[in-house]
């Protein structure tokens, strides 16, 4: 019987391109899914007659309920050497091998900066004002040079996010449970006694923290209460991390200047979801890691990842 491989939300219907899926020759059938299953029973009915998945980052939970109702399944494929949205060892109790692949950092810190700029320069407004031959300037962005920005989680992306910061003029203050002055003077900034001081000092937040059950709601309605109203949020990390619903009654509220998101609390967004229609916001459709260079390591190394395992020789095992 012939090796099936199933790919994931595969949106952009790339995977194929970005990886060299003729080096497996006739052993393996390879099938990309362009939408995005909502629904357990629906990702069940599409993927049972499988032997392999490929899921993208974190969009897909696999916990023991799922894993159970795939008998068939042997391999499963992550983009990332780690993916807190599968239970190994409920994978190990069906006979499924999990395998990663190796991810670059810095396109979630490029997207960071992407949303910072958009936001502090007004650029979606001036943008759709200039084509729709709206006014010529109608907005005053807010400077870079000489303001605080204040970094929720300072590890391999939010070190990186520092040094663009301080390239710009910016004074960088960084906050985390676990944050020590020793880690955070080797990043050139300075350590923020406290959360609270953090949001309260900033011009810019930016949310670089894993989700966890310490971090999950860690900005709820006090905690964003305390951002200066001409102040910026961007989160390119974890939806979870930052309260959903209060932070879209402080953007209709005018609490604060403006927000990046680039993850969200359901993906793909609904038509209807608020967010969409959220005012001082400019969102992206998470973006973080889709960039040429990652794709290419991502898909790439799923197929050295299928090779391997049908050598049994399985290669990048997680778990």
């Amino acid at each position: 019987m012939q090796f099936r491989c199933a790919v994931l939300d595969d949106f952009q219907d790339v995977a194929t391109t970005f990886g060299d899926w003729s080096a497996l020759g006739d052993r393996v059938e390879v099938v990309t899914f362009t939408e995005h299953f909502a629904t357990e029973d629906d990702l069940v009915a599409a993927v049972a007659d499988f032997d392999c998945v490929v899921t993208l980052r974190e969009r897909v939970p696999f916990p023991a309920s799922l894993l159970d109702r795939l008998p068939r399944l042997r391999l499963l494929i992550a983009s990332g050497m780690r993916n807190s949205s599968i239970d190994y060892a409920a994978a190990r109790a069906n006979g499924v091998t999990v395998c990663g692949t190796q991810s670059s950092s810095t396109p979630p810190v490029e997207l960071t900066w992407a949303l910072l700029l958009g936001l502090s320069r007004g650029v979606v407004q001036e943008n759709d004002a200039l084509r729709a031959g709206g006014p010529w300037q109608s907005t005053v962005g807010a400077d870079l040079h000489g303001r605080t920005l204040g970094l929720l989680g300072l590890g391999r992306i939010g070190a990186l996010v520092a040094r663009v910061g301080l390239a710009f003029g910016m004074e960088v203050t960084a906050w985390s449970q676990n944050l020590t002055k020793e880690r955070a003077d080797e990043a050139g900034v300075f350590l923020a006694p406290s959360m609270e001081e953090l949001l309260a000092n900033s011009d810019f937040v930016s949310v670089h923290l894993r989700l966890s059950d310490r971090t999950r709601c860690l900005l709820g309605s006090a905690e964003l209460a305390l951002l200066k109203p001409t102040a910026y949020l961007v989160n390119t990390s974890r939806a979870a991390i930052v309260d959903q619903d209060a932070l879209l009654s402080a953007l209709h509220e005018g609490r604060i200047a403006g927000a990046g998101l680039d993850v969200f609390d359901v993906e793909p967004l609904p038509a209807d979801h608020p967010m969409r229609s959220a005012p001082r916001l400019l969102a992206t459709p998470h973006l973080g890691y889709v960039s040429r260079a990652n794709y290419e390591r991502y898909y790439g190394q799923a197929v050295e990842d299928v090779q391997a395992y049908l050598d049994g020789d399985p290669t990048r095992v997680l778990g």
